[in-house]
Formats: C-alpha cells, sequence, structure tokens
C-alpha cells in the first residue's frame, strides 16, 4: 500500500470530488486511461497524483487498484472585483488537497 498528496492545488475540491468518485475502486492502469481522456482540470491533477502513488510504492499500474482517492478541502484565496458606484464584490479561489491511495490486488487461484 503506497499513498501520495498533492496540497494547496487551484482547483473546486467539489469539482475535483466527483472525478475522484469516478475513479475508487478501479484498477490504476483502467483508471489512468479514463482520467486521460476526462475533459476536466480535476481529472488531469488526480491522474498524476495516482500515478505518483503508484510510483511511490514501485508497482506496475496494471497490478495495483485505487483503494482510496479523497479531496479535502485546502484555504480559500479571497479577491475582491469592482462594482458599479464604487462598491466591490468578494471572489472564492478555492485550494484543494488530493489524497489517493493505492494498494495490490489480491490474486484469485
Amino acid at each position: 500500500m503506497s499513498n501520495a498528496i498533492l496540497k494547496f492545488i487551484r482547483v473546486s475540491p467539489t469539482k475535483a470530488r466527483l472525478i475522484a468518485r469516478e475513479v475508487q475502486g478501479m484498477n490504476a492502469e483502467l483508471a489512468l486511461a479514463a482520467l486521460e481522456f476526462t475533459p476536466n482540470k480535476g481529472a488531469k491533477l488526480i491522474s498524476k497524483v495516482i500515478a505518483s502513488a503508484v510510483s511511490n510504492g514501485g508497482f506496475e499500474p496494471n497490478e495495483v487498484v485505487v483503494s482510496s482517492c479523497r479531496v479535502d478541502e485546502g484555504p480559500v484565496l479571497k479577491r475582491f472585483t469592482p462594482r458599479a458606484r464604487g462598491s466591490a464584490s468578494p471572489i472564492r479561489k478555492p485550494t484543494a488537497h488530493i489524497f489517493v491511495e493505492v494498494s495490490k490486488t489480491k490474486k484469485e487461484d
């Protein structure tokens, strides 16, 4: 079992969780192939973290399963944009922490 963490990444945790739920329990090789053709920023980032977790354990992608893929909220960058008559409106720029854990598959004989 090995894991990898990507912290303080500028992606919305809500949007990244949609991708993370899709790859949980998948074979790492299939998950990487599926994420390659998913047109989201979060998909590219989660793909990199899965590849890193596989590499950290010294495994091959076809022999491990994504046992856990979690996206936690990070700090929110708070900005302002000018509005009419001298006022301002807040802008929230969320960050996320992506945690991936892969484990070896059990061989059934």
